[in-house]
């Protein structure tokens, strides 16, 4: 299998009762974090309403996390293209890649929240179509090409970019959930995808059928699309034990579902959890569970099911979210790069193939601590001092030592 990129994607969804700055400055330091611990990819979002998600431009915040960092991507999670004029987007995003040194990966999606469209007078029914409108016109500016454009929404007279993106191709990636669209867009413009419906057992279950729409949609453009440069987004909270992250996950994973999922959003079928242990049992211990709270073996053997079922991906994108306090949740995040992310891409492999050789061949190496005890028995004092030796007092390492014990045993005799 090749090897995974692993990342995370902050919407955000904090509950509500936290002061603001705070809550943007601890971002960035989660942002900084995942940098350190080697991380790919960093996303955030772009909402306007809900009271939940709280970054309202994706280029801003991206900007201020690229100086804390050093080599993590930086994608908009997405840029919601409609309520921009897409020539004020590309020169953000521009400005972004420059301001991180290359590092920004343009996302963009129709708009997530109803709430958000209706703000800004926005028929919801326009919002996909003007998507598409938008990508186009961005990508042809990236390209250098002069634009002009008139549509029932922008308007353009010989638009050129002044910079182009540092990069020489800055990665498009759109947004999908359930409908095909943002798969058929993918596949329309031959670029990559991040699928957020997958939190969901039936979005989970859905990922081949959601393939098939963008390669369907690249055949017939005349694209290709790239297992490589697709992400999935799952959710997690990891600790030591299974009960452990149970009781760290429990409380703020009910708020989470309670107040936001269907106090907030009212999302259609859903219905509050009466109880923590509820909350935990139904959203990662039901059968084809899409969300992990455990141990790291069980989020590997979760990423390990995805790509059985979705026939291969290229990125694992984690979905960053309040469940547990702030110190637990950083824990998970470094677990899962300390133990998750190593044994999924084999970088531990070759460590346990050498320690096993060396069990295996131990015999082989009875010579090196036979050359040592040779040389010790070719000196009177040292074969005197032998006598008074003891296992571990000598600093050998444990393959070439003799055992000591048995032969100041021998010498006594």
């Amino acid at each position: 299998m090749a090897r995974l990129k692993f990342g995370a994607f902050l919407a955000p969804h904090h509950p509500i009762g936290e002061h603001p700055m705070l809550q943007f400055r601890r971002d960035l330091d989660f942002v900084e974090q995942l940098d350190a611990l080697g991380y790919d990819e960093f996303w955030c979002g772009e909402h306007h309403s809900s009271g939940w998600e709280t970054i309202a431009s994706p280029e801003m915040f991206l900007a201020a996390a690229g100086e804390r960092t050093k080599r993590i991507k930086l994608g908009t999670g997405v840029i919601s293209l409609p309520y921009h004029h897409p020539f004020n987007v590309a020169q953000r995003m521009v400005q972004l890649d420059h301001m991180t040194g290359g590092r920004a990966i343009f996302g963009s999606g129709p708009g997530a929240l109803a709430s958000d469209a209706h703000t800004l007078g926005i028929d919801p029914m326009t919002q996909r179509d003007r998507q598409d409108e938008a990508i186009a016109v961005i990508r042809r500016l990236f390209n250098g090409e002069r634009v002009t454009a008139k549509t029932d929404w922008f308007e353009m007279h010989d638009a050129a970019l002044q910079i182009l993106p540092l990069q020489e191709d800055m990665p498009f990636v759109v947004a999908s959930q359930i409908s095909p669209s943002g798969m058929t867009l993918a596949g329309k413009y031959g670029i990559g995808i991040i699928s957020l419906g997958s939190m969901s057992t039936q979005g989970l279950m859905a990922l081949p059928q959601q393939w098939r729409f963008a390669e369907d949609a690249a055949k017939k453009a005349g694209t290709t699309v790239s297992r490589a440069n697709w992400r999935v987004l799952l959710s997690w909270h990891i600790a030591e034990t299974r009960e452990q992250a149970r009781r760290e996950a429990g409380a703020g994973l009910m708020r989470w579902h309670n107040e936001y999922n269907v106090g907030t959003l009212m999302r259609p079928g859903l219905t509050a959890f009466g109880s923590a242990d509820e909350a935990v049992d139904k959203t990662a211990f039901v059968e084809g569970a899409a969300s992990t709270i455990g141990t790291p073996d069980d989020l590997i053997k979760m990423i390990k099911n995805l790509v059985d079922v979705s026939g291969g991906v290229g990125s694992i994108i984690g979905f960053a979210h309040d469940w547990a306090n702030p110190e637990n949740t950083r824990r998970s995040w470094d677990m899962v790069a300390r133990y998750v992310v190593p044994e999924i891409n084999g970088y531990i492999d070759g460590l346990r193939k050498s320690r096993q050789f060396v069990i295996d061949n131990r015999a082989v190496f009875e010579r090196a601590g036979q050359a040592v005890m040779a040389k010790i028995m070719q000196n009177d004092k040292a074969a005197a001092a032998l006598q008074h030796t003891g296992t571990g007092r000598v600093a050998i390492p444990a393959v070439n030592a003799p055992d000591l014990a048995k032969e100041a045993a021998k010498q006594k005799a």
